[in-house]
């Protein structure tokens, strides 16, 4: 899935290939290109760093991918998602300030088309100071040539499909993040740790993901999607399950499963928040993998390419192993509007024990 890579300013930053990572940047490049996804880099006078320094501190360090095209979508748009930060802070602030302490430097937004001019004038600005950003477009008719979106579609066709969006914006190891949940401090640096040294192997992928308790990833004000997993002996993912219905009941987890009937799930389970680190070796994958995605689901209209479903096949063909990190961070996010007080109380005692400061960036 190519994207137009004309900068803003009328030249494009350029980054050395000193490593095999990057050599082969350009051919993984090469290999997501069919459809145009409009994608800016940045210019210098934009980042306010030139592009020697901005070289020298990215050049093949891990990259970020934030799927934001579902951004404010439970709001009806972005400009009305509510604040949960002491100076009108929404929760991507937050990741994006972890994220760049963490060491991230490099980021690639997920956007939709309608969101994306207030995405940027919102977070963009903020953050264009900070890393080296580019932008691409999740969109719903943005397939394989021997596909077209059926009429009745009316949302983008899930995470896989939105960082698939993000190939070519992506020639290092990179984590993967929601837009709209708060992971912690402790999360990133893990995180980005563990992608330092991220290598693939002969004929195993080196991956991982940011592990939560089930039942401190659930909204007391309606069901959530979630991927479900269970752990290895050494602490790898032995299976990884979306479910699209979890709720809590008293005390107790179910689950809704496709027949309609639901049943218990065990709170202690460990739970995907789509908090994943992949080589790129994961993008080949997704576009080898949605085709026959769309295949068998392109007249489904709720039909969703997930991440978890990509990787837990992957781990299941003995092509992957995924780390499990786990965090003593909680999760907290904003599934519903009443979920906002609770978060906007959270976010307050973090300030006040000095995590956060009052004001971020400054």
């Amino acid at each position: 899935m190519a994207m137009d890579t004309a900068n803003r300013s009328g030249s494009l930053l350029v980054y050395p290939h000193l490593s095999p990572v990057s050599v082969l940047a350009p051919l993984v490049r090469l290999v997501f290109s069919s459809r145009l996804n409009l994608c800016n880099f940045l210019s210098e006078s934009e980042t306010g760093v030139g592009p020697e320094e901005l070289r020298a501190d990215t050049m093949l360090q891990p990259q970020l991918v934030v799927m934001a095209a579902g951004m404010g979508s439970r709001y009806g748009g972005l400009k009305q998602i509510e604040p949960i930060g002491p100076n009108k802070e929404i929760i991507i602030d937050y990741a994006l300030y972890d994220a760049h302490r963490a060491g991230f430097k490099r980021i690639a937004f997920v956007v939709r088309k309608d969101i994306e001019h207030a995405f940027r004038e919102r977070i963009g600005s903020v953050v264009e100071k900070h890393f080296d950003v580019t932008y691409a477009l999740q969109k719903i008719d943005d397939l394989p040539n021997d596909f077209s979106a059926p009429a009745q579609r009316n949302k983008p066709w899930g995470t896989a499909h939105a960082v698939l969006c993000a190939a070519d914006a992506v020639d290092a190891p990179f984590a993967v993040i929601n837009a709209d949940d708060f992971y912690g401090a402790e999360s990133f640096k893990i995180l980005y740790g563990y992608l330092r040294t991220a290598r693939d192997s002969a004929g195993m992928y080196d991956y991982c993901m940011v592990g939560y308790r089930l039942i401190n990833t659930i909204s007391e004000h309606g069901h959530v999607s979630r991927g479900v997993c269970t752990e290895t002996a050494d602490g790898h993912l032995g299976t990884i399950v979306e479910y699209s219905k979890i709720q809590a009941s008293g005390r107790a987890v179910r689950y809704q499963g496709d027949d309609g009937a639901w049943a218990d799930i065990d709170g202690s389970s460990i739970a995907s928040m789509n908090m994943f680190g992949f080589t790129p070796s994961f993008l080949a994958e997704l576009k080898a993998r949605f085709p026959a995605f769309l295949k068998e689901n392109i007249g489904n209209p709720k039909a969703e390419f997930f991440l978890p479903t990509v990787v837990n096949d992957l781990v299941k063909e003995r092509k992957a192993r995924v780390k499990i990190l786990p965090t003593t961070d909680s999760w907290i996010g904003v599934t519903y509007e009443e979920d906002t007080p609770k978060v906007r109380e959270a976010i307050r005692a973090l300030v006040a024990q000095g995590v956060y400061p009052e004001k971020l960036w400054e």
